[in-house]
């Protein structure tokens, strides 16, 4: 049965339609207003507050720390300095993926760490001889993305302090009207945003300072419709939908290797000690790297079109799909439809030519679309 977050008693009045999902046991609201394009467009033209509390969360410390996080991850956790952030990933010993989230260096032994699945037995399980404690502050530890060309603008007028030098994928603790929050140059929308980090029983109190800092700027909450919309923009896979938990496949075409996932790939090294999954991975490079990769496609919208008017239907594209073309979306910025696709690497070039199965009306047919170059979106603010 599925709870409310730390920020629940604010989300849910403002979800009057009452439409939520289920996010790790917790409830997630998919939109709250008319229609998901309004907080989209606040995502991506002003600022937006996304309740992202349901990460799973862990608290990593001890003298041995930072050689638990090597042991697991693919990248090079030697490299990870304070007050920095790391996405990355972790393998099983065939070095098929099982999660991916962040890492955030707090201190010389201390780090935060989040995932999408439960990962606490696995940590542990590979914390045998060393002097660390991983303890899981879930619960303890509420989290609200904000995001959006203004987010600075609102943070600033929060916590009165110059975010400018707050750089990407950098960490810095501060306060909001009084409230200790750790704020993270992070986010899940490839947009310019922060992700604040703060104790559950001040959360209701943070969410209220940051809407009452954002009221100059439009700031509006957006639910997960919207949140699914910019993430395939920014070119961000999602378990279970882009790809498959090693732990859940079924069949091996449903267990991926960091190379088939994008960046996933570019940010494992072989240069560091050893760590899970490395001697396959090293095995699978020396074969050749894996069939399959992540691309972005852009789907060409005369061919959706033509399919549904053979039904005489209006063309119908909902915010997320899934299959091959693993998530697929219409994106109102670039004007089209575009979509995260595995394909065979001898098509994974940009500018390769392929037809997308689309069923209109149980009737199956295709539509071209171009392999392109990911991310969709990638605003200069975003770094900047």
């Amino acid at each position: 049965m599925s709870v409310g977050t730390a920020f629940h008693p604010r989300t849910a009045p403002l979800n009057r339609k009452m439409e939520w999902r289920e996010w790790s046991g917790y409830f997630a609201a998919s939109v709250y207003a008319d229609a998901p394009d309004i907080e989209y467009n606040a995502i991506r033209e002003a600022a937006a507050l996304i309740d992202v509390t349901p990460l799973f969360k862990y608290r990593v410390t001890g003298p041995d720390s930072m050689r638990l996080i090597d042991r697991i991850i693919t990248r090079d956790a030697t490299r990870l300095q304070i007050d920095q952030v790391y996405y990355a990933c972790w393998c099983d010993d065939r070095g098929k993926v099982i999660d991916d989230g962040t890492i955030t260096r707090l201190d010389e032994t201390t780090y935060r760490w989040t995932a999408a699945d439960p990962s606490l037995r696995w940590f542990r399980l590979n914390s045998r001889g060393l002097e660390v404690e991983i303890d899981e502050i879930t619960e303890a530890t509420a989290a609200v993305a904000l995001q959006g060309p203004l987010s600075r603008d609102v943070l600033q007028d929060a916590t009165d302090e110059d975010l400018t030098g707050l750089k990407y994928f950098r960490r810095r603790p501060s306060a909001v009207r009084g409230i200790p929050v750790d704020v993270t140059r992070t986010g899940y929308t490839g947009d310019l945003g922060y992700e604040l980090w703060v104790d559950s029983d001040r959360a209701v109190e943070l969410w209220d300072a940051l809407m009452e800092a954002g009221r100059a700027y439009e700031i509006r909450p957006a639910g997960m419709l919207a949140l699914d919309v910019v993430r395939v923009e920014a070119g961000l896979i999602l378990l279970e939908a882009d790809y498959t938990s090693s732990r859940h496949a079924l069949i091996p075409e449903q267990a991926y290797s960091p190379f088939e996932l994008g960046v996933l790939g570019t940010f494992t090294k072989f240069d560091k000690g050893e760590y899970v999954g490395r001697r396959a991975l090293l095995a699978e490079q020396a074969a050749g790297g894996p069939a399959r990769r992540l691309v972005g496609l852009a789907i060409d919208w005369d061919g959706i079109e033509r399919l549904f008017a053979a039904q005489d239907l209006p063309p119908v594209l909902s915010p997320l799909t899934s299959g091959r073309a693993t998530s697929t979306t219409w994106s109102p910025t670039l004007k089209k439809a575009i979509a995260l696709a595995s394909v065979e690497k001898e098509h994974a070039a940009a500018g390769t030519r392929l037809d997308v199965e689309w069923t209109v009306e149980a009737r199956r047919g295709r539509a071209p679309a171009t392999v392109v170059e990911l991310p969709f979106f990638d605003p200069p603010r975003k770094r900047a």
